[in-house]
């Protein structure tokens, strides 16, 4: 089975409480809802792309980034969630300023990561 180029990608983010994580994905950042059923609620990531929220109560985050976004003004983007609360990590990194920007040694690429709710880690990639 070949996947076709109308495909459109779906990731999966698990959460202990939905209701927390939907005033998150939906208020903070702003995703439109697609559809909310007892299974999941479903956003729309732009460019073609769905996330998918479901509830598992046994769900534990890991240390490694679960989904993240290219944008094209990562300042900008940064600072508007920053105003809605959200905290971006700040890594032993050499190339990390002190509110958690991450540039590449030549320049070429700037990121920058933080946490939902449930502690998945998201992420922010500006290139060029």
């Amino acid at each position: 089975m070949a996947i076709v180029p109308e495909a459109r990608a779906i990731t999966f983010i698990s959460t202990t409480d939905r209701a927390r994580a939907e005033a998150f994905y939906g208020d903070v950042l702003e995703l439109p809802e697609l559809s909310l059923d007892e299974y999941a609620t479903i956003y729309d990531m732009g460019g073609g792309a769905i996330l998918r929220l479901t509830s598992n109560r046994e769900w534990e985050s890991h240390e490694y980034t679960v989904l993240g976004w290219s944008i094209p003004d990562i300042e900008t983007t940064m600072a508007q969630l920053r105003a809605k609360g959200v905290e971006f990590l700040v890594f032993d990194e050499e190339n990390q300023d002190v509110g958690g920007l991450w540039t590449s040694v030549d320049g070429a690429m700037k990121a920058a990561w933080f946490r939902d709710p449930d502690g998945n880690l998201l992420s922010l990639t500006q290139t060029g």
